[in-house]
């Protein structure tokens, strides 16, 4: 699997039960082949005219770049925020048996 058609995806969520879960269902979705929980790290931000700071935990999933579409429908449709990050970076270098197991792990015609 050539490198670039791998992506890192990143979300947070307000608790880390919460974060759990989304990390969970994406992997038992095989919309992500791995997918890690952080924190607490505190986030800064602008929100309906008001600056604010709070607690979150961090979901970062690793997914070839043909499921990234179908990965974030699924975290925007079952994420606890109005509003949810989902950013996707490129992969651009890596262990290729890594990435070739991220590719094989999110392919949907395999059973769980």
């Amino acid at each position: 699997m050539p490198q670039h058609e791998t992506v890192r995806v990143e979300t947070t969520v307000d608790t880390r039960d919460g974060a759990e879960r989304v990390a969970r269902s994406v992997i038992e979705h095989r919309l992500a082949a791995c997918a890690q929980v952080s924190g607490p790290i505190t986030s800064f931000y602008r929100w309906e005219g008001a600056v604010h700071d709070d607690e979150e935990w961090r979901v970062v999933a690793k997914t070839a770049a043909d499921r990234l579409d179908d990965l974030t429908a699924h975290i925007v449709g079952i994420h606890p925020y109005d509003v949810p990050e989902v950013v996707a970076v490129p992969v651009t270098g890596g262990n290729p048996s890594y990435l070739a197991w991220v590719r094989d792990e999110t392919r949907g015609d395999r059973t769980a």
